[in-house]
């Protein structure tokens, strides 16, 4: 007998509903880290430099002052002013530490010890934290003390390498790949390290570098080299041992097509025509494909660009045949199916129209993402985070100043444009 969720849960409370997290975080690891924790129900209070605050506030571009990428970034966040450097800041925060859950960092190694605020320096007021930290290279090691971006962590994990064309200069992923995918681990350690608490009643400390996040996802290029010794290097838009899977040029854009399967290679000849080709032992399987790889991408594109990309997705989806076409970001954030899935939604800000977020893709039935509000202003939270915690009030006047705007109140999940 199969056991079915229930379709209407008595409660949707977030899954990580009451679990504080500190953020002491720069740009987007830590920060990116801490947003997934957000959305899951984490009660996240960011730590900012009262100064300038995330350096992401800087980035560009702006509406009405405000950074565009931060209010996306630092969704369903708090945000307090401290300076760490002070014996205030450095008080104020060790008091929000007696009550939370984790710390998360992804400052230069070495940088939190400076101030007393490294794992030592936590468990020594709260021994239940878990301790995470973030960085290009790891907490040791001989990198650890280098400075590391995400294009440094792309070319040295060995992306770059397979990243474009043959032949052609170094490419990136479009994305903050190292720096994204760090964060999805980082999060990920972090609720494994919560539910090891859970039956320790100790924290723990977390180590993920950019480095060896941007490392691990070299999966099949892994697999050719320990297997063979092989070194694998660009090949555009196809795979690594499969044909045909990659982009093909139509009449008027590009498609992707993955057709690596009997089932699928024969749809892909019949709509396309290439009754020889689906006859042809020397293309019997994958792999045998793939060694003729470049010769039968030439007899397909042949086909594809007498079609439209309409035309053609439309013929392959009913064929069965895997594809896509190549979208760019405008046409993806008006997606028909995002659309209709709910993924966009509109989160509230104190100063600001409500502002459109990324949804989560994370779908749990009974307890689904928080959507609450856009990433706030700089030390909007100061002195109501502070003073909830406790802090002595001369301790929040030295650190807080005024407020600078209340926070929105949450908007229900499940709810958003």
């Amino acid at each position: 007998m199969t056991a079915t969720a229930p379709t209407d849960p008595p409660t949707a409370r977030p899954p990580l509903t009451g679990i504080t997290v500190l953020e002491v975080g720069v740009f987007m690891a830590a920060p990116f880290a801490a947003m997934q924790l957000a959305d899951l129900g984490a009660r996240v209070v960011k730590v900012e430099d009262p100064r300038s605050g995330d350096p992401v506030r800087a980035s560009g571009p702006f509406v009405d002052g405000e950074s565009s990428p931060y209010l996306r970034l630092n969704r369903n966040k708090e945000s307090v002013a401290l300076d760490l450097k002070s014996d205030a800041g450095r008080r104020a925060f060790l008091a929000l530490v007696e009550t939370a859950d984790v710390v998360i960092e992804n400052l230069r190694p070495g940088a939190m010890a400076r101030l007393g605020l490294d794992a030592a320096g936590i468990w020594a007021v709260n021994p239940r934290v878990v301790y995470a930290s973030g960085s290009g290279w790891g907490q040791d090691g001989p990198l650890a003390p280098l400075p590391g971006l995400d294009i440094m962590a792309q070319a040295r994990s060995g992306l770059m390498s397979t990243t474009g064309t043959p032949g052609g200069e170094p490419v990136k992923v479009g994305v903050p790949v190292c720096d994204l995918v760090c964060g999805l681990y980082l999060a990920l350690a972090v609720t494994a390290a919560l539910r090891e608490r859970d039956r320790t009643g100790v924290g723990q400390s977390v180590d993920v570098s950019l480095f060896e996040a941007g490392t691990s996802l070299a999966v099949w290029e892994a697999g050719r080299y320990f297997a063979t010794g092989e070194v694998g290097g660009p090949l555009g838009s196809a795979h690594q041992s499969q044909a045909p899977y990659q982009a093909f040029r139509t009449a008027d854009g590009w498609v992707t097509i993955g057709a690596n399967t009997p089932n699928t290679w024969a749809g892909l000849c019949r709509t396309l025509g290439m009754d020889a080709e689906l006859a042809d032992e020397r293309y019997a399987d994958a792999t045998r494909r793939h060694a003729l790889r470049e010769e039968l991408a030439r007899t397909i594109e042949l086909r594809t660009t007498t079609r439209t990309t309409a035309d053609l997705v439309t013929a392959l989806d009913a064929a069965g045949v895997p594809c896509a076409p190549i979208s760019d970001y405008g046409q993806v954030f008006t997606d028909e199916h995002l659309r209709a899935r709910d993924f966009f939604w509109d989160a509230p800000h104190p100063t600001l129209p409500p502002q459109r977020q990324i949804g989560s893709p994370m779908r749990l039935s009974a307890s689904p993402a928080v959507r609450g509000h856009a990433g706030p202003p700089l030390g909007a939270d100061t002195r109501a985070v502070l003073t909830r915690a406790g802090v002595p009030a001369d301790v929040v006047d030295a650190v807080a100043g005024p407020v600078a705007h209340p926070q929105p109140a949450p908007v229900a999940p499940g709810e958003g444009a």
